[in-house]
C-alpha cells in the first residue's frame, strides 16, 4: 500500500479520513525523515505546513494539500470533525498565484460536463437553496425583521462580506487588508441608494478571531455581528461584494450578482464582476458546470457515522439534520444529578446553540447557573423531585426531564450500558398519564407529512426485520407448543417501582389490592381470559436482580401457564395471539408487529384507537394510524446518537 507522510498533529487526527479518501497508509514522521512516500500531506498553504513542504522538496515527493471542504461542519473550529475535505496534488484552490486541481476540473467541466452531471448540479443547487446549508452551519436562519433590518429601501440591499484577519485565502487570493476597505468603499459608492449590510465571519462572532471591517460605520451601513445562517443574508440582499469568501460562491449559485475584490476559486470564469484578474482562467463554464467541479469532482465527503466516503447529496442532508439538532438546543442545559457514566452521551445530545451543557449537584447551584446563562434545568425523570419542580417554577427557569428512548441499547441501563437514544420532555414524561407530556401533545396535535410517514413505514419495517427492541438482549426463542390450540397471551412483567407502574396505580389500577402490580395484572388477565394459555415474561432488570418486581413462582403459576425469565421477547411476540400489559413498552413493540394489544394502564401508545384500552383519559381524542404513531414516538419525540461515533 502506498504511504502518505503526515507531520501535522491536526492532520494526524484525521488519519482515518485520509486513508479512507486516498487509499494510502498515513505515516507519522518529521521533516528529517528520508523514507519513501507517495505524498507528503500538509494543511494547504498554512505556516503550520512549512515543515511538510520542506520534507516534500527535500525528498522530491509530491506535496498533497489538505483543506476543509466547502460543506465542512455545523460549527467552525478544530473540535468539530469536518464532513468534507479537499485533497489537491497541484496547488490549493484558494491560491490564485498558481494552478490547482480545481482549476483543471473547472476547465474540463466547461467543455466536457455531461447532461446527467448538469442535471445533478441543478438539483444540488436547488438542494442547497432549500436546506440553506453552507460551509459552517451553526447560525439560525433569520428573517430581515429578526435581523433588525426593517423594510427594504428603494435602492435595495447590498451585502459586504468580512473575513477573519490573516485568512490564507486573502493573501493567496491576490488581496490584502486594503482590499476590504476598497470593497466597502466601492459598495457604498456604486450603490448610492442601497442599505449596506456588513457580515462578520462566524469565528469573529464567536470571539475566536478578528476581522478586517470591525470599524465599519456609516449612515447606510449596518453591521450584522450575530450568529446567522448566511443564506438569511443572501435571501435578504440584491447584490454581494466579497474579497475571497466562500459566501460569494453561495450567493452566485443563488443567482445574486457577485463582485470580487480578490481572486477566489469561483472568480475569473466569467460569472462574477472581478476587480482582480487571473489571466490563466480562460474557461467559461456555466454555473452548473462550476458547481459540479467544486462540489462533485474536487470535494470529498465523509459519512459522520460510518466514517466511510460519502456523497454530496448525503452530506448536505447530514449537515441539515445535525444543524437542526444543534439549533434546537437553543438554551444552555444545566444538568442536575446526571450520573457521570451517562454524561458522554447526554453532553453530546444537549450541546448546541445555547452552549455546552454544565453539571450541578445541588438544586440551588443549578438554579443560579441556569438563571445566569438564561438556560434551563435538565434532570433525569427519576430524579425530578417536587422540590426541584417548585424551585424551577419559583425562579422562572425552564425544566426539562430526560428518559431513555424506546430503542435504547444492546444491554440494560440498570447494568450501566449507555443508551443510544433519549427523550426530552418539557411538560411531564411519556409514561406518566396523570399529567400531559410532550409526546402526548405531539400525538394529539402533530401533522405528519407524507415524507415523514414514508420514513416511518421504512423504520417500522427495519425494526421488525432486524428483530429490534428497547434493550436488544440476545436470547433463545421460546416455544408456545404447550398451548395446544388455546389462545396465546403474552403478559410482560414490569419493574415494581417503575414510574409508569406508579402512574398506573395513581390512575386506579389494582386499587385496594396489596399484592404486587405484576400479580394483580396476571389476575386481571386470567379473569378476562379464563381459557387462554398465558405466558408471563419477567422483566430483564428483575431477572438480573437489578430492580424490584419478582413475584412468587407458586402464586404466579396459579394464574399463568408458563413463566419465562430468559427468552427472546420478539419470538414470544411473534408467536402470541395478543399481548396484555399494564404499561410495558412490549405492548408498543407488539403493535408495530401487528399484534392485538390490551392495556390495563395508560402507556403513551394507548388511547389513539390502536389498542384495547381499559383506562382512558379525556386528553387523548385523536385517532392515529400505526405509522403515525411510529413517526411521532420513534422519530419526532426522541433524540438519537451513534453509540460509537457519538454523533447525534
Amino acid at each position: 500500500m502506498a504511504r502518505v507522510a503526515i507531520l501535522s498533529s491536526g492532520i494526524w487526527r484525521l488519519k482515518t479520513d485520509i486513508r479512507q479518501l486516498t487509499g494510502m497508509k498515513p505515516v507519522r514522521c518529521n521533516r528529517f525523515t528520508r523514507q519513501s512516500f507517495a505524498f507528503v500531506a500538509g494543511w494547504g498553504m498554512k505556516p503550520t505546513a512549512d515543515k511538510a513542504r520542506m520534507l516534500a522538496n527535500a525528498t522530491s515527493t509530491p506535496y498533497l494539500s489538505v483543506e476543509d471542504g466547502f460543506l465542512r461542519s455545523v460549527r467552525p473550529g478544530q473540535k468539530e470533525r469536518p464532513l468534507s475535505l479537499v485533497l489537491d496534488g497541484t496547488g490549493v484552490h484558494y491560491d490564485a498565484r498558481g494552478p490547482s486541481d480545481l482549476e483543471a476540473f473547472v476547465a474540463e467541466a466547461a467543455v466536457a460536463a455531461s447532461h446527467e452531471t448538469t442535471i445533478r448540479a441543478r438539483e444540488g443547487i436547488a438542494t442547497l437553496q432549500r436546506l440553506k446549508v453552507s460551509k459552517y452551519n451553526s447560525g439560525p436562519y433569520l428573517t430581515p425583521e429578526q435581523l433588525g433590518l426593517g423594510p427594504k429601501p428603494a435602492g435595495g440591499r447590498v451585502l459586504v462580506v468580512d473575513q477573519t484577519y490573516g485568512d490564507s485565502s486573502v493573501e493567496y487570493g491576490l488581496a490584502s487588508p486594503r482590499s476590504f476597505r476598497e470593497m466597502l468603499d466601492a459598495a457604498v459608492r456604486e450603490n448610492p441608494e442601497a442599505e449596506i449590510i456588513v457580515k462578520t465571519h462566524p469565528e469573529v462572532v464567536s470571539g475566536a478571531k478578528a476581522g478586517y471591517l470591525g470599524s465599519a460605520a456609516g449612515e447606510r451601513i449596518r453591521v450584522v455581528a450575530v450568529p446567522v445562517n448566511p443564506w438569511s443574508l443572501i435571501d435578504a440582499v440584491d447584490k454581494v461584494y466579497v474579497v475571497t469568501s466562500q459566501l460569494g460562491f453561495e450567493a452566485l449559485i443563488a443567482g445574486r450578482p457577485v463582485t470580487c475584490f480578490g481572486a477566489p476559486f469561483y472568480a475569473g470564469w466569467g460569472l462574477t464582476d472581478d476587480r482582480v484578474r487571473v489571466a490563466r482562467r480562460t474557461a467559461r463554464p456555466s454555473i452548473e458546470q462550476l458547481f459540479a467541479a467544486v462540489y462533485f469532482r474536487y470535494s470529498r465527503y465523509l459519512d459522520p457515522y460510518s466514517n466511510r466516503e460519502s456523497t454530496f447529496e448525503k452530506t448536505v442532508e447530514h449537515l441539515a439534520y445535525l444543524r437542526g439538532r444543534f439549533l434546537e438546543n437553543d438554551l444552555q442545559s444545566v444538568c442536575v444529578r446526571v450520573s457521570r457514566w451517562k454524561r458522554a452521551i447526554i453532553d453530546r445530545l444537549l450541546d448546541g446553540f445555547g452552549g455546552a451543557p454544565v453539571h450541578a449537584w445541588t438544586i440551588g447551584g443549578a438554579i443560579r447557573r441556569a438563571k445566569a446563562s438564561g438556560g434551563r434545568i435538565v434532570t433525569w425523570a427519576s430524579k425530578c423531585t417536587k422540590r426541584l419542580e417548585r424551585a424551577c417554577e419559583k425562579s422562572g427557569v425552564p425544566l426539562v426531564r430526560i428518559e431513555d428512548g424506546f430503542v435504547r441499547s444492546v444491554g440494560l441501563g440498570a447494568a450501566y450500558v449507555p443508551g443510544a437514544s433519549i427523550s426530552l420532555d418539557t411538560r411531564g414524561m411519556h409514561y406518566d398519564a396523570t399529567r400531559p407530556s410532550d409526546l402526548e401533545h405531539l400525538l394529539e396535535t402533530a401533522d405528519i407529512a407524507p415524507a415523514l410517514l414514508k420514513r416511518a413505514v421504512e423504520l417500522r419495517s427495519a425494526i421488525v426485520r432486524h428483530g429490534l427492541t428497547k434493550y436488544n438482549i440476545q436470547a433463545a426463542p421460546v416455544s408456545w407448543e404447550a398451548a395446544r390450540g388455546r389462545p396465546r397471551i403474552l403478559v410482560p412483567g414490569q419493574v415494581e417501582n417503575d414510574a409508569s407502574v406508579k402512574a398506573a396505580r395513581a390512575l386506579g389500577f389494582a386499587k385496594g389490592l396489596s399484592e404486587s402490580c405484576n400479580l394483580a395484572l396476571l389476575l386481571a388477565v386470567r379473569e378476562r381470559n379464563p381459557d387462554a394459555f398465558i405466558i408471563y415474561k419477567t422483566h430483564p432488570d428483575v431477572v438480573s436482580n437489578l430492580r424490584r418486581g419478582r413475584i412468587p413462582v407458586r402464586a404466579a403459576l396459579k394464574l399463568a401457564d408458563k413463566i419465562v425469565d430468559h427468552g427472546s421477547i420478539t419470538s414470544m411476540i411473534e408467536q402470541c395471539d395478543r399481548v396484555e400489559t399494564l404499561s410495558s413498552l412490549t405492548g408498543f413493540e407488539a403493535l408495530i408487529r401487528h399484534k392485538p394489544v390490551t392495556v390495563h394502564g395508560l402507556p403513551f401508545y394507548a388511547g389513539w384507537g390502536l389498542t384495547e384500552d381499559l383506562m382512558t383519559t379525556p386528553r387523548r381524542t385523536c385517532e392515529r394510524s400505526l405509522d403515525e404513531l411510529v413517526a411521532i414516538a420513534l422519530i419526532l419525540y426522541p433524540r438519537y446518537i451513534h453509540p460509537e461515533a457519538l454523533v447525534p
